[in-house]
């Protein structure tokens, strides 16, 4: 009696396969090839100018791709607007927080969600509060208060809330925008902890970032962006954090920059 065949694994919830995009003559991004997978980190990095935005925009729906194919679920796609993207569980988390500081937690995590009771669909406050609290608690999110103005909480929290809200609003993949770019060193860890979670609840996380020392503790893979060109979609076995810090800065150039800045010994004292 022969063995079964194994089940063939499940296709990435999105792949980008030489995706590109072009302004007219100006071409932002070339030859890009990514997979975002359930449970996995992506982690995306470059300096200023690498094409990182672009990309966002691709995955997220602002911009469609002039090159390549971008799929879902094994099938090709092209979001016409942001919507599109959202209606297959992608969210994006923007670093620049949409969010009403002066309104409580609660009302920010529903904020054009509301939750809506009775004859007269009035918002139902009391289970909102409830929600709010509940879902923050199963990312192990642990605020004082839910009714708490969210502006008084510190960026790391606020971008912690982001994530638990696409969580619950059903996210299959979650789009990070330089979430940590902003924050201290302990606020970035409260951030980090997050996407870990996300990541162990299923969820693809695709981390955009320009620190090799945020992204290599949660990241599964790394994509690494140069003048909107890909250097390499590396996992993370075959890449130590040493040679991605080497790949991003440019080993040669950031081995001279030290030799030239480097101090001369002190000569012999007279």
């Amino acid at each position: 009696m022969s063995a079964l065949a194994p089940a063939p694994a499940p296709a990435p919830i999105l792949e980008a396969r030489n995706i590109g995009k072009s302004y007219g003559p100006v071409r932002a991004l070339h030859g890009v090839n990514a997979t975002i997978s359930a449970g996995e980190v992506l982690c995306v990095l470059g300096d200023n100018g690498a094409g990182k935005s672009t990309l966002i925009k691709i995955l997220s729906g602002v911009h469609a791709h002039t090159e390549g194919e971008l799929l879902a679920h094994g099938t090709p796609v092209t979001f016409a607007s942001p919507r599109a993207a959202l209606s297959l569980g992608i969210t994006t988390v923007y670093q620049d927080l949409a969010v009403v500081p002066l309104m409580p937690v609660w009302r920010n995590f529903f904020l054009g969600a509301e939750l809506r009771s009775g004859p007269f669909r009035q918002l139902d406050s009391r289970r909102m509060r409830h929600l709010t609290h509940t879902e923050l608690a199963k990312m192990g999110i642990r605020l004082r208060d839910v009714d708490q103005p969210i502006g008084t909480l510190s960026g790391g929290e606020r971008q912690s809330v982001a994530i638990a809200r696409a969580v619950y609003f059903g996210a299959s993949v979650v789009i990070l925008d330089e979430p940590t770019a902003a924050l201290g060193v302990k606020q970035s860890g409260v951030v980090l902890r997050y996407i870990a979670q996300a990541r162990d609840r299923g969820l693809g996380v695709v981390f955009i970032t320009h620190n090799p020392h945020h992204a290599y503790p949660v990241g599964d893979r790394f994509l690494l962006l140069e003048h909107g060109t890909s250097l390499g979609l590396f996992p993370k076995n075959e890449l130590s954090l040493a040679e991605m810090t080497a790949l991003m800065a440019g080993g040669a150039e950031l081995e001279a920059l030290a030799h030239e800045l480097e101090r001369p010994a002190p000569g012999p004292e007279a």
